[in-house]
């Protein structure tokens, strides 16, 4: 990655997609960042499922997030935790596949034992990493050098 040559330590190696995966499967909260039709940014909080490689979360269709990522579907989510930092570019679809869409809700209400069906009218969105980042700081347990993965595009 380039930019990142200080933070490289020879005897360290990449981080593994298995951190990767399970910091995105396992937080809690999440930041989801998306880009206003003037250019300016917006970030806010969410609850969401990491599921076979992408990102669901759900958001009133007037909240600022949806009315930003119709306009543009590029996104970037983030799981708490800076000191393992993992974040993800990629793009927003709404999830339209009822199937899929109740996997989604089964998986949302184990994870917080809570469901999405008191908002059904509210869309889920699919998010498709586009790159994916993976930091620690030095001071942490787990060791490893800045790594990206990169994902191919799904029509």
């Amino acid at each position: 990655m380039p930019g990142y040559g200080m933070m490289f330590q020879e005897s360290w190696k990449a981080l593994s997609w298995a951190w990767a995966d399970g910091r995105l499967s396992t937080a809690h909260n999440y930041w989801v960042a998306t880009t206003r039709e003037d250019g300016r940014p917006h970030v806010m909080p969410v609850w969401g499922i990491w599921l076979s490689n992408k990102f669901y979360f759900s958001t009133g269709r007037q909240s600022r997030k949806s009315r930003n990522l119709k306009k543009n579907p590029s996104c970037v989510i983030c799981p708490e935790g800076a000191g393992e930092a993992v974040i993800m570019e990629g793009l927003a679809k709404e999830l339209r596949n009822s199937s899929m869409r109740q996997q989604v809700r089964d998986v949302y209400k184990k994870k917080y034992g809570s469901d999405l069906d008191s908002y059904s009218a509210d869309p889920i969105y699919a998010v498709q990493p586009r790159v994916i980042f993976g930091l620690v700081e030095s001071s942490n347990k787990i060791r490893g050098n800045p790594t990206r993965w990169r994902f191919e595009p799904i029509s």
